[in-house]
C-alpha cells in the first residue's frame, strides 16, 4: 500500500498541477484574509450593523476568539475547491493520460488502488491546510495583536476550528476522488466540480434566505447545512450563530458525504471495464 501511495504522490509531484494549485491557494488565503481582517475588525470595534447583519446575529459576532478562529482559517471556501480538484486529477488524470489499464493491470486488486489514491489526496491535502493555516495563524496573530484583541490561540474555539479545518481539507480530497470515479473525463469532471462548488453554493444559500423570508422562519437558514461546502464553513465557525446549527451538525454531514464518497469510488471502480 505504502508503494501504491507513493506512486501517487509521485505522480502529482511531477507535474505542474500541484504547484498551480498551490498559487491559487495562497492568493486566496490572502483575498479571504483580508476580507476576514475588516470583518473582525467592524465586529469587535465598530457596529456590526454596517455589515448588515439583524441585532442577535451581530451581538454573536462580537465574540473575539470567534472572530480569530474565522482569521486563523481564512481561505477555506477556496482551499476545499483547490484540493478536490486534487483529488479528481487523480483519478481523471488515468484516463486523460491512458494509464488506467496500465495501473490496473500492475495492481489487479481495484480497492487498493483507490485506496492509495484517498491515502495521498487526504496527504496532499493536510500540506495544503498547513500551508494555509501558517500563513493565517502569522498574519492573523500580528493583526489581533496590533488591534489589541490578543490572540486567542489558547481559546478552545481557535483548537477546534483549526483541527476541524484539517478535517475538511482531508474529506474534501476525498470527495474530489470520489467524483473522479463518476466522472472520468477530466476536463468535464473539473468544470463540474468547479461550477456546483461555486455556483450552487451561493444558490443554495440564496434559496434558503429566500424560502426563511416567504415562511419567516430563521430555523430554515439552518438547514443549509444539508450542501457540503456551507457543512463545513459551519463546522469551523467559532461563533454561535443563531442562524446557524452547531458546529458538530456540519462535521458529521461532511463525514457521512466523505463515506459515502470513499464507498462510491471503490464500488464503481470494481465495477468499471477498464480498456
Amino acid at each position: 500500500m505504502m508503494n501504491l501511495v507513493r506512486s501517487e504522490l509521485l505522480k502529482i509531484r511531477t507535474t505542474s498541477t500541484w504547484w498551480l494549485l498551490a498559487i491559487g491557494a495562497f492568493l486566496a488565503t490572502a483575498v479571504a484574509f483580508a476580507f476576514n481582517a475588516w470583518i473582525t475588525h467592524v465586529s469587535l470595534t465598530g457596529d456590526p450593523a454596517e455589515i448588515g447583519l439583524p441585532p442577535e446575529e451581530a451581538a454573536a459576532q462580537a465574540d473575539v476568539a470567534g472572530q480569530a478562529a474565522n482569521l486563523y482559517t481564512s481561505g477555506q471556501f477556496f482551499g476545499l475547491l483547490l484540493v478536490m480538484l486534487i483529488g479528481i486529477l487523480m483519478v481523471t488524470n488515468e484516463f486523460f493520460h491512458q494509464t488506467a489499464t496500465t495501473t490496473f493491470l500492475s495492481t489487479p486488486r481495484r480497492t487498493s488502488v483507490i485506496a492509495s489514491k484517498l491515502i495521498a489526496a487526504s496527504a496532499m491535502g493536510f500540506v495544503f491546510w498547513l500551508v494555509t493555516t501558517v500563513i493565517a495563524l502569522v498574519a492573523g496573530v500580528i493583526f489581533m495583536s496590533v488591534n489589541d484583541f490578543g490572540t486567542q490561540l489558547g481559546e478552545w474555539e481557535v483548537h477546534r476550528a483549526l483541527l476541524l479545518n484539517l478535517l475538511a481539507y482531508a474529506i474534501w480530497t476525498v470527495l474530489g476522488v470520489g467524483l473522479g470515479t463518476l466522472i472520468t473525463n477530466q476536463l468535464g469532471a473539473v468544470i463540474t466540480a468547479s461550477v456546483v462548488y461555486l455556483v450552487g453554493t451561493q444558490v443554495v444559500g440564496l434559496l434558503f434566505l429566500l424560502l426563511s423570508n416567504l415562511l419567516d422562519s430563521e430555523a430554515i437558514l439552518e438547514w443549509q447545512v444539508v450542501w457540503p461546502a456551507m457543512a463545513s464553513q459551519i463546522m469551523i465557525s467559532g461563533i454561535d450563530s443563531p442562524m446557524l446549527p452547531p458546529w458538530w451538525t456540519g462535521a458529521l454531514v461532511l463525514v457521512a458525504y466523505a463515506v459515502a464518497a470513499g464507498l462510491a469510488g471503490v464500488m464503481i471502480t470494481r465495477r468499471r471495464d477498464i480498456s
